[in-house]
This record gives structure tokens, sequence and C-alpha cells, in this order.
């Protein structure tokens, strides 16, 4: 792609998310929303392949959707209370339309159909840009419209996509693939306590965006894009590799990692709000992540698993490590420490 080309299109991207999460009124919202849209389709598209032509297509038959639901709820709700503030959501309808558009936007289930396809379908660097930059704006219009949000409704949803995210993500051979399911799966820990915390909502996104921005910059460094590949990619970059192994566990939200903190807040305030039930499935349904985040440090780490087939092991390379891959790997798994800082923060 042009150099240039890929400038407008990046610029337009950070224009219509800094549009969506500064505005105050419904069309600017949703003017920021289709920018951005329009923006990351040709970025998706870029290889000119059948899979990108693919992925871009359901990319933007799903946001389109998503959009014009945005543009309905809001109209609604503007015909029956004057209102087209979007903190001034308060028709029923309006914020069942809503929550069903955003969560489409997201990938949310019921809703998460189209992620996977479209994450397979795309480069490395544009998938981390679908998985983090665009969640922003939709989860940013939850943020500022969670108090005419259902509890309910968000509850099931939040624990359906843990469930869906982990279980689906069971069976898969492709990284982009288990990543699209790492995101659902996360997604829901986001959504279920927005109704009643929504800082740790935005807390939670945060380090998702650090953890999963390491992960991504590491994969398309080593060039690995399924795991019968990553098995073998420890003789290419041995250090990296043991440090995915820690950013992986860290994914998964094990302790002492970066990535336990928001799930240890999380139940904490679900706790505080006699939702202890709740805690609890959610809690368990995250082991279904584990056991394929497992898989994915198991395999990229020196112990090959023996019924694989035979694979030609890649040349040991001396090119230094990105500064970034290495600042976002520290950050990934050392925050632990400062986490009643970051509670003082939120």
């Amino acid at each position: 792609m042009n150099p240039q080309a890929k400038l407008i299109f990046i610029m337009s991207l950070f224009l219509g998310t800094t549009i969506t999460i500064s505005s105050n009124h419904w069309m600017m919202a949703w003017a920021g929303l289709e920018i951005n849209t329009l923006a990351v389709l040709p970025l998706i598209s870029k290889s000119h392949h059948p899979r990108a032509i693919e992925a871009a297509t359901k990319y933007f038959l799903t946001q389109a959707t998503a959009s014009t639901l945005v543009l309905f709820s809001s109209t609604i709700n503007a015909w029956h209370t004057g209102q087209w503030d979007i903190t001034q959501l308060t028709h029923p309808m309006s914020c069942l339309i809503l929550t069903s558009a955003l969560a489409m936007k997201l990938g949310l289930a019921p809703f998460h159909f189209w992620f996977p396809e479209v994450l397979q379908g795309s480069p490395l660097t544009t998938g981390l840009i679908l998985s983090t930059v665009m969640k922003l704006p939709p989860i940013s219009l939850l943020f500022m419209t969670s108090h005419s949000l259902n509890p309910t409704l968000m509850v099931f949803m939040a624990i359906l996509s843990t469930a869906l995210g982990g279980w689906m993500g069971l069976n898969q051979t492709q990284i982009r693939k288990i990543m699209a399911f790492s995101s659902i799966s996360h997604l829901g820990w986001m959504t279920i306590i927005i109704v009643y915390n929504p800082k740790l909502t935005l807390m939670n996104f945060y380090l998702y965006t650090l953890i999963t921005m390491a992960v991504f910059l590491t994969l398309n460094t080593i060039k690995v894009s399924k795991l019968s590949t990553l098995m073998t990619t420890w003789t290419k970059a041995p250090a990296l590799n043991a440090m995915l192994l820690l950013t992986m566990l860290s994914l998964a939200g094990l302790p002492p990692l970066t990535g336990f903190i928001p799930k240890w807040l999380i139940i904490q305030e679900l706790t505080k709000q006699n939702m202890i039930p709740t805690a609890m499935t959610i809690s368990l349904l995250s082991l279904l992540g584990l056991f394929f985040y497992l898989r994915l440090a198991y395999c990229a780490t020196i112990t090959l698993p023996p019924h694989t087939t035979n694979h030609i092991k890649q040349w040991h390379t001396n090119k230094p490590t990105s500064t970034l891959i290495a600042i976002l790997m520290a950050l990934s798994t050392a925050l632990l420490p400062i986490s009643p800082l970051i509670t003082t923060i939120i």
C-alpha cells in the first residue's frame, strides 16, 4: 500500500475515534463511527486476497447495520424526549436497540459471528487495530450511557460472551482466530461490570489493549499465523518466545501478572454488589480461555508436543527486539505490584 494512503487511513482512524469519544451529540458520535469504518476497510483488504476481500465485506455489512441501529435508537430517543444528548438516553426501546448496536460493533455475543472471520482475513497489524482501537468508540458510548443500560441484559450478554469466547477458542489452530475469541471473552468481563462501575471497564480495556499489543506485535515480529509454525519459532528468537509465554499467561489473568488486576477488581466489585453466583460463573468460564492460552504458551516454548509432524526449524536471528515490544511486554507482566496505585486512579 502507498505510504501516503496508509498515513491518511491511520489519521482518519484516529480522527474518527477522537470525534466519537469526545462528542456529546448522537449525530457526531455516528459520524465518528462511520469515519472509523471507512478508514479501516482499506487496511483489511490491502492484500487483495479473496479472504481479505471477504473479511472487508463482512466487516462493512456488520458495521453498517450497527451504525443504522445507532441512528435508529438515537432518533427514537429524540422523538420521545426531545434530546440528542448522549447522556440523556432514557427511552427503554432506545436503550435496548443501542445495546444491540454497540454489542454488534464490539463483537459481543450473540453478535460475535463476524469478528473471528474478519480477524482471520486481516493482517496481524490490522488485526491489532480491530481488537483495540476499533473497540474504543463503542466502549466509550457504553460508558457514557451506562446509567441507562439494562443490568440483566448486560450480565446475560457478558456471561454468554465469556462462555462462547472460551468454548469456541478450544479447537482453533489459527492464532488470529484464537486471539479473536480471546477478545470476545475479555469483552464479557468488561461488559459485566459496566453498569456498576464503568471506570473499572475502562481500566480493564486499557490493560487488555496493552497486553494484546504486546502479543500481536510479537507474533508479527516472528511471523507466525498458526500453531504448527509457532512450535518451531523458539529457535529463531528464544528470548522473545520466553516473554511471549509470560504475556500469554498475563492475558489469561494468572497472578502475579498484570492481567490478574482487572479480574481481581471485577470479582471484588461483583461481590460488593451481592452478585456472588455471577462472579463464580464468570470466573469458572474464564478457565476455558485459560486452556487455549496455556496451549499457546506451551507451543511458544521449547516443549514440543511428541505427536507433531516434523517441521524445519528456523534460523536463529540476532536482530534486536523492538524497544516498543520490550516496554509493552514489561508492562504486560509486571504491573501487579502497583495495583493499589491503579485502583486509586480509577
